[in-house]
């Protein structure tokens, strides 16, 4: 094997619960093992709090092991009620398709990440290929009876539920954790699969799954699972990470402008690098165990770095690019990286329109008639119109003392502006100062 699975896991901080931890390790050193994590398409795209399965599963492709996403076209159908203080709306199945086949890049661009290039193929399934073909009398004659509603009624999830008199819980989201136990069973049966990995908000699914499979397991060989002996080897594995929080109690993941998603029509590769390169340094050494492949030389030399030099911010620019380059790709990380010199210094002549674009994404932008530029255009007035002066005299003080360029180069209060001054034939990038911008367009 590349690398001892659990090992890396435990000192990267990913390791929160594992129902036989000793038991998992000889598994995973007596062969290639097939392992699994599922996902719910609630969306057409995934938030980065997805991505520490995601992570989870590289990590096992690493390690010599195959990884196997489940995506949730039939569990989609229900919704977990897990977190949840209310029912959720239930989707279409049209919806519940289009969001799986969506998220699908997603995993394919983590998992055939250089980093991953070695490793064994991964395969992708959707549960809806076999919960979709199940028949209500069979699920409750072969499944349902191996689930106690008492246990069932003991998950966190379920039991704050009960308690809430105006919300309750539907008997179709109480089925939820039957369907997720059948899935688990469904893989060891028929895909050899035999560790599911989640956070730890999925212990709970996780170890019914797990029982269902001893259960069945049980029935088939004509003995009751209550019998089985306490030191008999375990056939099956769960293992959680912990959920991602922040140092200062923030939620992680949110940010001004909304969740951080996974897909670059939702969350562009440049606004994605600048969310990690905001890192606060309390977080930055845990987050580079978390969301990169660095080795721990690597990162134990980052964080003697932060420790010493905080300022120069070394560890959140390489989290910065090591995230960027898993989840968008090397070349898109350059860009973005390039697009964030280009900010601070202002010379944006050298990117491209779409990099260019998505930079000014949420900056103030005005529109402008094309033809004001064949007479060249007043700076002082423009200044006034685009709010980055109050007055022309203000406007006049900024452009005679260099506080006005436009794509990073100065302008004085006597400069005609003309479609010279065009970026991609159509843009001008105002600055007033060091963070006043406006990106004007001119059709």
């Amino acid at each position: 094997m590349a690398m001892d699975l659990l090992d890396e896991l435990s000192w990267r901080g990913l390791v929160h619960q594992c129902t036989d931890q000793d038991g998992l390790r000889a598994h995973l050193q007596s062969g290639r093992r097939r392992i699994y994590a599922g996902f719910d398409p609630t969306a057409d795209s995934l938030t980065i709090g997805n991505l520490v399965p995601i992570m989870l599963l590289a990590h096992v492709k690493r390690a010599g092991h195959e990884p196997v996403v489940v995506m949730g076209g039939g569990t989609g159908l229900i919704g977990d009620p897990s977190g949840k203080s209310a029912e959720r709306t239930l989707m279409t199945r049209e919806t519940v398709e289009a969001n799986v086949r969506a998220q699908r890049p997603i995993f394919d661009a983590v998992l055939n990440s250089q980093a991953c290039a070695q490793g064994p193929a991964h395969k992708v399934v959707n549960n809806a290929d076999w919960l979709c073909k199940l028949g209500y009398l069979d699920v409750l004659r072969d499944v349902g009876k191996h689930f106690s509603v008492n246990m069932m009624i003991q998950k966190e999830s379920v039991r704050a539920r009960l308690v809430d008199r105006e919300h309750g819980i539907s008997y179709t989201e109480f089925s939820y954790m039957i369907l997720q136990a059948y899935d688990f069973w469904h893989l060891f049966e028929h895909e050899g699969v035999s560790v599911q990995l989640g956070g730890s908000d999925q212990f709970g699914n996780i170890v019914a799954g797990l029982d269902l499979i001893r259960r069945m397991e049980a029935a088939r060989a004509g003995r009751d699972a209550r019998l089985q002996e306490a030191d008999e080897p375990h056939v099956a594995f769960g293992l959680t990470a912990p959920l991602v929080t922040k140092a200062d109690g923030g939620k992680f993941g949110k940010t001004e402008s909304g969740a951080i998603w996974l897909t670059s029509d939702r969350t562009s590769p440049y606004a994605y690098y600048q969310f990690w390169l905001n890192t606060a340094d309390e977080d930055v050494v845990r987050f580079l165990k978390t969301f990169t492949f660095l080795p721990k030389e690597r990162i134990d030399e980052l964080a003697e770095a932060t420790h010493d030099n905080p300022g120069a911010r070394e560890a959140q620019r390489a989290l910065a690019r090591e995230a960027t380059a898993i989840l968008h790709g090397h070349e898109a990380m350059e860009l973005a990286e390039a697009a964030g010199r280009a900010l601070f210094s202002g010379e944006l002549g050298s990117l491209p329109e779409a990099t260019l674009r998505e930079v000014f994404e949420n900056v103030p932008s005005s529109e402008h008639a094309r033809a004001l530029l064949a007479g060249g255009v007043d700076p002082v007035e423009l200044l006034i119109e685009i709010g980055l002066a109050k007055s022309k005299r203000e406007a006049r003080e900024f452009l005679a003392n260099g506080s006005v360029s436009v794509n990073g180069q100065k302008i004085g209060p006597d400069t005609r502006l003309d479609a010279s001054h065009l970026l991609h034939g159509s843009m001008m990038a105002i600055r007033r100062g060091k963070k006043a911008w406006h990106m004007t367009h001119w059709g």
